[in-house]
């Protein structure tokens, strides 16, 4: 069976890209060697409350923590919110809600050592519904929208903090 050239072509382009970019460092970020591999290894704590839960739930999701491991490193959470009205209808009621998710963050290494912290802030929106159970369930949406936020956020702070 006789190979077309563009079909050899590509193959050799191929292999040399591919040791191209062996060559220069490059380790995908989910690799074993990469700088968030070690994000497997932490243990996550969060205040007792269903916005903590949330954010330690997305956190140890984010982080991609490995249970099976023993953690080098704990992290903390403080995490406070604040909701307040946006818009009015005709009868003064909001029609939008802004919610405010702080967290204030520490790594701890479990071996000892300087604690890294950081602070992270994310806000966002969800309508505000006449039905109990709807506006129940708008909040929870927003808290939840939030908590995946701020755990995408706090990764980036970790990666770039045991990046240094």
């Amino acid at each position: 069976m006789r190979r077309s050239p563009l079909r050899v072509l590509a193959l050799v382009a191929l292999t040399g890209l591919a040791s191209v970019v062996a060559a220069c460092g490059f380790t995908p970020l989910y690799g074993q060697t990469a700088a968030g591999s070690g994000l497997t290894r932490i243990a996550v704590t969060t205040q007792d409350d269903r916005l903590g839960y949330r954010l330690r739930e997305q956190l140890e999701d984010a982080l991609a923590v490995d249970r099976a491991q023993a953690p080098l490193w704990r992290l903390s959470t403080v995490v406070e919110q604040s909701r307040r009205p946006l818009g009015r209808r005709i009868d003064d009621t909001a029609s939008r809600y802004e919610l405010t998710v702080k967290a204030d963050w520490t790594l701890t290494p479990l071996s000892g050592g300087t604690p890294l912290t950081g602070t992270e802030t994310v806000t966002t929106t969800y309508a505000a519904a006449d039905q109990p159970y709807a506006a129940i369930a708008a909040q929870q949406d927003g808290e939840d929208r939030a908590a995946a936020e701020l755990a995408r956020v706090i990764r980036l702070d970790l990666l770039q903090a045991l990046a240094e």
